[in-house]
Parts: C-alpha cells; structure tokens; sequence
C-alpha cells in the first residue's frame, strides 16, 4: 500500500467518525494544555526565582563576615567573632580559582546639603575590582577615583538622596538632593572611637567636612544598590588617619583596631562551579563564610521539584487522554472487522494495516497536540494577565505578573516537545489496537456482519 493511501484512508476513516474523534482529540488537546502551562508555570517560577536571587549580586561572590552565625545551629549560641586581617586577605587570595579579593571596612557617614543631611552606611573597598565584584554600569560619572586629595569619591546609589532631612526642624522636613547639581559633604558620623563630653552628651572633638565627587549606579529602585554605596578604601584609611589625630587613649586604640580588621572580605571567584570549593578552602582556614550559590542551592532544589510535580500533574491529564485514544481504536477495530477482512482478501500486507491504525492514532494526538499547544499560549497569556495580581496579593514578596517576570513562560522548545509527546501518546496508545487487528482472521471477518 502506497504512503498516499494510507494517509487517505485514513483520514477517511476518522471523519466517518467525527463525533468520536472529536472526542478523542479533545481529550488530548487537555492533557497538552496541561502539560505546557504546567511546565510553563514552573519554568515561570525558576525564571522569576532567578531574577529575584541576581538582583542581590553576583552568584560568584562569597563574603566573610567578621560576625559568623550557625545556621545548622539555628543561632543557638549567637554570632561567632572572625578577626578579618590583611594576612587572612592574602591567605584567601592564594586559594585556587580565586579571582578577586578585597577587604571591607562598613564607615557611617553623614551626608550634607545645606541644612539637611542624611545618615548612612559607605562600604570602603578596593576600588580598583568594583566591576569585577559586579557593581553596577554607572548613569553618571566613571569607575576612578577622585582627581584632588581634598574631595571624596562616593559611587552610590539613586535612592540615597531622597531623604535628607532638616534636624532642626519640628516638623521633620525633607528634600530630594541631586548629586549631579547640588553641593554634597561627607562627615565621618560617632561611633564607638568617639569621646564624648559628658556635661553636653556630644562628640568633644570636631568631625572634618570633606567635598565629594558622586557617580550614581543606572539602577532600578528595587535593585540591591539602590540604596548602597561605595567609597576606595584608600582614601577611607587617609580620612580615618586625620580622624585619629583628634584621639587620645583608648579611644585611638580602637580606632587603630578600626583599621586593623575588617568588617568583612569579598572574595570572587573565577565561575559559580568553583564557589563550592573556594568556600571549602575558607573553612579549612578556620572562617566561615556565605554566598548566594550556597544560600540559594536548597531553594534552587525546591523550584524544580515544584517544577517536576506541576509537569507530573499535566502528564496524568495526557495518561488519561492514552486511554481515550486506545478505547477509540478497540471500538474502532470492533466496528471494522469486516473492512479488515477486505483488506486482507485483497492482499494487503499485515504491516500496512497495522500502520493504518497507527497513523489514525497518530493523527488524532498530532491534531490535539496543535490544538492544545494554541490554547496553551491562550491560557498563558490569561495566567500572566490576572494571575500575577493574585500571586502578589497571597505573597507581596514575589514579583509574578511583573513586566519583567511573567508567571507562566513558554520557551519556544516546549511547544514542539508537547506537540511531539501528544503524537507519539497517539502512537503508543495506538500500538496494542493495531497488532490486535493484524491477528483478526480475514475467514472470520469476512463471515462477520
């Protein structure tokens, strides 16, 4: 039998049946709906865990804080103290797959404009990695440090200078400072090295005012560094140094110490494969450490077991359509023994018959699986449209129905996989009705009415 027959009987005989293929099919175009905006929903979710984790830095980056705390202990015994000191930073530099390192000293500063002024926390680092420890492209100014000793390089970020306030005011005015046109100054803030006078309860020694040269991160305001910002440790040291000049006792001791350890060390490594492995490195120096590769790993874990279970669901729906497809071809077979005894009387080959079971089978799984993966962008659409404001009101922390995040996503891959998968469900669920017409006996079909 030619292919070209084959296909036009059998197209011919499923619409002799329309009813009951309609049927069929439709059974199928479910379990592909459930199937690709399962998968869909899950892929949604990864993407949109994913996007949350890269918004808080780099998966390469792992940072040694000076205050380690027992996460398998559930804090039982509280933070554990880790003296950060040049020689850990030159020990943890020599580590293999270390790209770069670079110690951290958290400084409060308080930021001025006139009379309003804003408190905040600068994180001085080594200037000179800041793009490879990912910070940000910059909408204003460069990635070098200030031209003139007398002014101070702050890379931040835009939301920073929306709330300075007037503390002599009552009823605590604020204004929005523009770095790019308003004059900025930076003043070390008190902290535990300061003396204070005990009559006024204030800093006996005068804090020195220095200008400052502002590059702004090009950031959105849900972004990390939105509220961040950075200073070179250099000159953080420099500045600190002419602080020091004001202090006496133990005041300067601590503020020696200051400089001596760190508040933490950020280490990147070469790829987020040798994460794992520098972190090992680290333990075995006596520190702790953490990283968002490390933190995340369990919850990575958890999405695609979501993932596996939402797919697992749609599979039943297509198990339940096999089924359909298989009682259709019985019945099918039941109501054409006699066409198959014809076609055996005038020498049909038994593999010719079995594939036009196969071909009916297959048809009706290629025609829902089109069917369904059309409906499937359909539903997909609905499920980004109204149902990313349900997810947001049951979980104000997730980001689904975002412009950026969608809650369902189709990659172009799946549609073919699903449509293929529904073809050969068809197939397969077609095999046990063909061979079972291949053993009918042409006699006894022929005798059948």
């Amino acid at each position: 039998m030619r292919i070209s027959d084959l296909i036009k009987m059998g197209l011919r005989n499923l619409g002799r049946r329309k009813a009951r293929t309609a049927l069929t099919v439709v059974g199928i175009v479910i379990g592909t709906i459930s199937i690709v905006v399962m998968f869909s929903i899950g892929i949604g979710m990864n993407k949109s865990f994913q996007e949350s984790v890269m918004q808080l830095g780099s998966m390469t980056m792992i940072t040694v804080e000076n205050y380690s705390y027992d996460y398998n202990n559930h804090n039982a015994n509280g933070p554990t103290t880790q003296k950060l000191t040049d020689e850990l930073v030159e020990q943890i530099r020599q580590i293999p797959h270390v790209k770069n390192v670079s110690p951290v000293i958290d400084v409060q500063v308080t930021l001025r404009n006139g009379r309003y002024q804003t408190n905040n926390s600068i994180s001085a680092m080594d200037y000179s990695v800041f793009k490879d420890f990912g910070l940000p492209e910059l909408k204003t100014g460069d990635y070098t440090p200030s031209k003139s000793k007398k002014r101070i390089k702050i890379w931040s970020g835009p939301n920073l200078f929306q709330y300075f306030y007037d503390p002599e005011s009552i009823s605590w005015s604020t204004k929005e400072v523009d770095p790019e046109k308003d004059r900025v100054t930076m003043e070390l803030a008190q902290d535990e090295t300061t003396p204070i006078d005990s009559n006024t309860g204030l800093p006996s020694i005068e804090f020195k005012t220095y200008n400052t040269d502002i590059a702004i991160f090009d950031v959105d305001e849900y972004s990390e560094y939105s509220y961040s910002a950075y200073m070179d440790i250099g000159d953080f040291k420099e500045l600190y140094k002419d602080y020091m000049k004001g202090l006496t006792g133990d005041y300067k001791a601590k503020a020696k110490k200051k400089l001596k350890e760190y508040s933490s060390i950020k280490v990147n490594c070469d790829n987020v494969k040798d994460v794992e492995g520098v972190q090992d490195a680290i333990k075995q120096l006596g520190y702790s450490s953490t990283s968002l590769s490390s933190m995340t790993k369990p919850m990575q874990q958890t999405s695609n077991m979501m993932q596996t279970v939402l797919g697992g669901v749609g599979a039943v729906s297509m198990i339940v359509a096999a089924i359909s497809i298989a009682n259709t071809m019985i019945m099918s077979i039941y109501e054409r023994i006699k066409e198959i005894g014809i076609m055996k009387v005038l020498g049909c080959q038994v593999a010719d018959i079995k594939k036009l079971f196969l071909f009916e089978s297959g048809i009706m799984g290629l025609m829902g699986g089109i069917i369904g993966v059309i409906l499937s962008y359909i539903a997909s659409f609905a499920i980004n449209k109204f149902g990313g404001s349900l997810m947001q009101a049951l979980n104000n922390s997730m980001t689904y129905g975002s412009e950026a995040t969608k809650l369902s996503v189709i990659p172009w891959y799946l549609p073919i996989l699903a449509s293929a998968f529904a073809v050969a469900v068809g197939v397969i669920s077609g095999y046990y009705p063909a061979s079972k017409a291949t053993k009918i006996s042409a006699i006894e079909a022929m005798k059948s009415e």
